[in-house]
């Protein structure tokens, strides 16, 4: 793993399991714990330092919501939650590991700067953002609404504005003490300017809440489960019409990436579970008009695949986003 990403450290207000190496951990029954456990029911952050990348965990009250990853420690992508804990080794003999509880202001700042789909906004040619004296009289003087991000080495730290002035402030020192002060440091020395890498956005918006894998895995079944009942009832071109609806889809609901039918349906998203369940409600409706004419009823079909999980999908809102009233 190339220096910058192997010593990137991001600011925490508690450090619940300190940099540790990745062998001795279990990364399943940690997060588990952060679920379970009241007291471990914070948001914050799962960093995995791994032999070619570093794997960014968000979680929000103890849940995994989203997840990112650098090989360079300069550009991030976001990874669907189960793509991401599958790159973890079940027995790692490499790699390290923290946990730390982090506020979710901030945790919207790091996300939206490593993968958020607002880019960076710059800096006018005439302003030095690397030099206090130019920074931050600009920042002022337009009233900037947003947050800034500065880069010391492996240091990443944040600032809040709001009408130009600092409304709050994550730094990665691990210092006490004012926070004029300590944003002071980080420009001490204003004759290297260029060791500092200060970027800024508007915003930031929320932190984006991935489906759950298991309501994703959940979707794949029931998919599985329509597609085998069409063809026990004499559709053995089910599973051509349904991968024709989902290629149709695709440039609507690009979730439905996830779900294409055989091995190839292992693949995560990213997107969201409304977004999930908009996209499997629009694919499982075309399919079953499709197979209307000469299958059996929707709602009959609908309610024999559900039964098990009808709890969950009446949570996540599919049955409202199809045409049919599914009786129980």
């Amino acid at each position: 793993m190339p220096a910058l990403a192997a010593t990137l450290r991001y600011p925490t207000q508690r450090i619940l399991l300190p940099r540790t190496k990745l062998a001795y951990v279990h990364l399943r029954n940690l997060l588990t714990d952060a679920k379970r456990d009241r007291a471990a029911r914070v948001s914050g952050y799962v960093a995995i330092w791994l032999a070619e990348e570093l794997v960014l965990l968000y979680l929000q009250q103890g849940e995994v919501v989203n997840a990112t990853s650098t090989q360079n420690g300069q550009t991030f992508v976001a990874l669907p939650i189960a793509d991401a804990l599958a790159r973890v080794p079940a027995e790692p003999e490499l790699g390290e590991i923290c946990f730390h509880e982090a506020d979710e202001s901030q945790l919207a700042c790091m996300y939206a700067a490593q993968a958020g789909s607002v880019a960076a906004m710059g800096f006018p040619e005439e302003i030095e953002p690397g030099v206090a004296a130019s920074l931050f009289p600009y920042l002022a003087a337009t009233t900037f609404d947003g947050f800034v991000q500065i880069r010391v080495g492996g240091l990443v730290n944040y600032l809040l504005f709001q009408d130009g002035a600092v409304r709050r402030g994550y730094l990665a020192d691990g210092d006490a003490g004012p926070l004029v002060a300590r944003v002071q440091r980080l420009f001490d020395d204003e004759g290297a300017p260029a060791a500092r890498d200060v970027r800024r956005w508007e915003g930031p918006p929320p932190l984006p809440v991935q489906a759950a894998p298991a309501l994703i895995q959940a979707y794949r079944e029931l998919a599985a489960s329509i597609v085998a009942r069409l063809v026990s009832e004499g559709g053995e071109g089910a599973p051509a019409v349904a991968e024709a609806a989902r290629q149709a889809l695709l440039p609507t609901h690009p979730a439905l990436r996830a779900f294409a039918l055989g091995a190839a349906g292992t693949r995560g998203t990213t997107e969201p579970a409304d977004a999930v369940t908009g996209a499997v409600g629009a694919w499982v409706t075309d399919l079953l008009w499709t197979a209307a004419s000469d299958g059996p009823e929707p709602e009959s079909l609908l309610r024999d695949a559900s039964r098990e999980r009808r709890h969950v999908f009446q949570s996540a809102g599919f049955f409202d986003r199809l045409p049919w009233k599914v009786a129980w």
